[in-house]
């Protein structure tokens, strides 16, 4: 029998290039407290101006792969290269016009994520963003940490914080200023609804905000009644009494719109017809639905009023 390989901890680093991956992964490797001895890969996807001072890592024993095309992101040779260092543990220099879906279908099984940062000139990054939005969402949907670098007072930071909040909640912003010095992002997100009404009312142009806290903040929702206008559609795979309801979101761009549903239970079900809009209050429960195949949120049926389709149809994180 095969003994069970060794999990394997991957440090990504995402970001377009000339965004200061390369200079914050050199001083990360000259950290000895970073490098205590383990054995390091390190994939290199993208190469601009910087290049790597090997000489000055605190470690020897790091082990640099260029990867010039995304097709060499193989489980193969991710294996290879691991296998050739003998190494423990991966850091990963990540192309920025590659998806990272490329990387996590290679990756082999025991290859886990530990820490995922991505970097961005604050300077250039809203122009990113603008031309090329599903590169920049696919980079910031995921990673704990953004770092705006050669941040100054001219920099619109309310902006950098709308464009990363659109992504995701939960990420971390940090701002480096010209200078070295870096401060945090503390601009408060208030949600666009009251949590602490008797009937939470969801916006028509705040449906994806909601889902989105649905699925991250569970806790919050738990036994509370919602208010919200979605497209009821009828199944026959669903379980007994029961219809899907929600709105198209789109996150990024055209091309990833999708139905954002969820399931909800009403012992009239069957008189539901299907894709027609509907104002729906319901009570929130957090369980397993086969609709889902897992545990989900689960809305119980109160009461609904015929409606028209918002304008725009399509939900939004803007």
């Amino acid at each position: 029998m095969s003994k069970e390989k060794k999990d394997i901890p991957v440090y990504l680093f995402t970001g377009f290039l000339e965004a200061g991956k390369t200079r914050f992964i050199q001083e990360t490797l000259e950290d000895k407290r970073f490098c205590n001895g383990e054995r390091t890969l390190l994939l290199v996807c993208e190469e601009g101006e910087e290049e790597y001072a090997p000489e000055q890592f605190a470690d020897k024993r790091v082990y640099i792969r260029v990867v010039e095309e995304q097709s060499a992101l193989t489980a193969e040779n991710l294996d290879k290269w691991l296998a050739e260092c003998d190494a423990e543990r991966v850091v990963v220099e990540y192309n920025g016009m590659w998806l990272l879906d490329a990387l996590y279908q290679a990756m082999p099984e025991n290859w886990m994520v530990y820490q995922e940062f991505m970097f961005a000139d604050a300077n250039t990054f809203v122009s990113y963003n603008a031309n090329m939005r599903q590169l920049v969402y696919d980079k910031l949907k995921s990673c704990e940490l953004v770092v705006f670098n050669r941040c100054s007072d001219k920099i619109d930071k309310m902006e950098l914080h709308k464009i990363v909040r659109g992504a995701s909640r939960r990420s971390d912003i940090a701002y480096e200023a010209m200078d070295g010095t870096v401060s945090y992002d503390d601009i408060v997100d208030p949600l666009p609804f009251d949590l602490s009404a008797p009937v939470i009312e969801i916006g028509d142009e705040d449906y994806a905000v909601w889902y989105r806290d649905l699925s991250e903040q569970p806790q919050n929702y738990e036994n509370k009644t919602v208010r919200f206008k979605g497209k009821a559609l009828v199944r026959k795979r669903l379980p007994p009494k029961s219809f899907i309801v929600g709105r198209h979101v789109m996150t990024c761009c055209v091309q990833d719109i999708q139905f954002a549903g969820l399931v909800c239970q009403w012992d009239q079900a069957d008189a539901v017809q299907d894709e027609t809009w509907m104002t729906l209050t319901a009570k929130v429960n957090f369980k397993f639905s086969r609709a889902y195949g897992k545990k989900g949120p689960v809305l119980t049926f109160i009461e609904a009023t015929p409606g028209k389709a918002p304008n725009p149809e399509v939900a939004t994180f803007y």
